[in-house]
């Protein structure tokens, strides 16, 4: 056994204090002397990290990342969840941190070649401000304050309105919002909306004032997707990616205007590295999902022209920050890269054992 050989693999809880719901596990990967982290993560991706996938690491090769994840990718065939992706993903990103803290480089330097972006330009979510129900613009004006490259907010359908109805009176929202800010927006539709009330949107909308609709949908529905690509309304997609799936069918098939890839949710570093040229060829910019904020740097870092800007998660990302030894903090809508070798994920402090 080598330096580079991974000796074991654990999953720990954070000491630090918590919101109620909020994810608090970190993977910890050994190989010689140094330890790679990723998290935090919630407690069933934690639990099947530690009974299904922490035995494939065993005596793997820390920089062979694509053979590790094809062997991760079957452990998650034979042992179907919902969280399976995920974990896989953890897992990867955690040996990508080892990696780089091995070779003394940032995993973006390990990613590329070329010359890395330090300060990575971010846009601003706040999902849980709906614009349908925003009564104040100065909501709205004291984010875009920030220094953001845009800002993406809530979009929910409501339940009882008919599809033309609800569509009409989002159209209109949107509309109202993006004059008082002067600039279009994105929005994210959570999955709350049907097919009928999506193309009805398509009809009802200004373009102008929409950056793109994300996820309108509460299933991946690709034909429906290809339809509301096919009309003047930008879409985007790409955050429920699973590990398995060809993303470069989708990229073709939909041919959205965006790609939203989650960098854990897809299968890790190792497959978002293999998704985002493909992307970068049809011409499809990716700006990689704010629940993996650290790995989506790293990508924008070693793939500048391919990631205009990362999702910086207001209403959660600095709980999460307060989880790590050293925090990030935006700078005027611009995030610096971290300067520690490998992602620089490790945490604050860890106490309890595996989930079980």
């Amino acid at each position: 056994m080598t330096s580079w050989t991974i000796r074991d693999l654990h999953v720990v809880q954070t000491r630090q204090p918590a919101a109620a719901g909020d994810d608090t596990f970190f993977v910890a990967v050994r190989a010689g002397h140094a330890v790679g982290w990723y998290g935090p993560v919630g407690e069933r991706v934690g639990r099947y990290v530690n009974d299904v996938l922490a035995p494939e690491t065993k005596d793997a090769l820390v920089a062979d990342h694509a053979r590790l994840l094809d062997e991760l990718r079957a452990a998650a065939r034979r042992h179907p969840s919902e969280v399976a992706s995920w974990a896989v993903g953890t897992v990867d990103c955690a040996v990508w941190d080892l990696h780089g803290r091995l070779a003394e480089r940032s995993v973006a330097e390990l990613l590329t070649r070329a010359s890395l972006r330090p300060l990575i330009p971010a846009y601003a979510s706040w999902l849980t401000q709906d614009l349908s129900s925003i009564n104040s613009p100065n909501v709205l004006t004291g984010v875009m304050a920030g220094g953001w490259s845009f800002t993406k907010w809530g979009l929910r359908r409501d339940p009882a309105a008919p599809s033309r109805e609800a569509a009409t009176r989002m159209a209109q929202a949107i509309e109202c919002c993006s004059e008082a800010l002067g600039t279009p927006l994105a929005v994210d539709a959570v999955g709350t909306w049907t097919p009928a009330v999506a193309l009805a949107f398509a009809q009802a909308v200004d373009p102008a004032c929409l950056r793109w609709l994300e996820d309108p949908l509460p299933r991946h529905d690709a034909d429906t997707y290809k339809l509301l690509a096919a009309t003047s309304l930008p879409l985007a997609v790409g955050e429920r990616a699973h590990c398995d799936e060809d993303p470069t069918g989708l990229i073709h098939y939909i041919r959205p205007s965006a790609l939203t890839l989650d960098a854990v949710g897809c299968g890790g570093l190792t497959r978002a590295a293999q998704i985002i040229p493909a992307a970068q060829a049809q011409g499809v910019p990716v700006y990689p999902h704010g629940r993996s904020l650290l790995p989506g740097l790293h990508l924008a870092a070693a793939y500048p022209n391919a990631v205009p800007a990362v999702e910086y998660r207001l209403r959660w990302e600095p709980g999460r920050q307060r989880l790590y030894e050293v925090p990030l903090r935006p700078e005027i809508g611009r995030i610096r890269l971290p300067y520690t070798p490998g992602l620089g994920t490790t945490p604050r402090s860890t106490a309890c054992p595996a989930p079980h």
